[in-house]
């Protein structure tokens, strides 16, 4: 909780929204024990940011469990919790840096790390990740990102894109919204599966035509008229939530 339990409306939502993202991620196996994070932006306070407790499994995160902070890594939040330095560290960099910018994500899933560890990167090779043609930037590994010199190639390497892949280290999302932020994630992660079994197949791959990627990137941009990504499918991952872990609302 806030210090003095001072909790707006605003913030409250944030909290539930963040904590309903990390239950149905964990649910979707795409943590690392306690390495990993999802920080969202105090909406009625720009400057502050929630993010969950270094001490936390991501199936044990409640929206009063979460920690507030601000971007220099103040604690604005009762209690002794403390926040992992390297994901504070690049985390706040990115919303302050990027005031586009409400929700963060970075995770180590299996198939983003294997394609992190290729020297091609990622491939588009369906429709459903066509959405990521032209958002992922790649970022190479400088060891844990503990460094706050460090921080803004992360930003510079992210630019205007909406995901990264960092080299030999794991995947990263960003958006809007929470829920445009967790839908970027889960079709980067999706992408990289699918490229991981397609790879092992030892065949040659059939990728997509550029201008086919661009036209249908076109297409996209045309039905959601630039409104953030995930809207409805983030309802649906909130009533899953509800359904699986009704508590993390507490």
């Amino acid at each position: 909780m806030s210090k003095n339990n001072k909790i707006g409306e605003a913030e409250w939502e944030a909290r539930v929204n963040l904590a309903g993202a990390f239950r149905v991620a964990y649910h979707l196996g795409w943590n690392n024990r306690l390495v990993n994070h999802i920080t969202a932006r105090v909406p009625d306070e720009p400057e502050h940011f929630l993010m969950n407790p270094h001490h936390l499994g991501w199936h044990e995160i409640t929206a009063s469990s979460l920690v507030k902070a601000d971007f220099d890594g103040n604690i604005l939040s009762d209690g002794d919790a403390t926040l992992a330095p390297a994901g504070l560290n690049f985390h706040s960099a990115i919303l302050r840096g990027k005031p586009e910018v409400n929700c963060v994500c970075h995770t180590h899933p299996n198939a983003g790390i294997v394609i992190s560890a290729t020297r091609c990167g990622l491939k588009i090779l369906d429709q459903t990740s066509i959405l990521l043609h032209d958002e992922v930037g790649y970022h190479d590994f400088e060891g844990y990102a503990d460094e706050k010199e460090e921080a803004p190639r992360i930003i510079a390497d992210l630019g205007a894109r909406r995901t990264m892949i960092m080299w030999n280290h794991g995947l990263l999302s960003v958006g809007r919204t929470i829920g445009e932020a967790f839908s970027f994630m889960r079709r980067l992660i999706t992408a990289c599966e699918l490229q991981e079994r397609v790879m092992a197949l030892g065949t040659e791959i059939r990728e997509i035509p550029e201008d086919v990627l661009n036209h249908t990137k076109v297409q996209i941009s045309q039905r959601r008229l630039n409104q953030p990504i995930g809207g409805p499918e983030w309802r649906m991952n909130l009533r899953l939530a509800d359904q699986l872990y009704p508590d993390y609302k507490t």
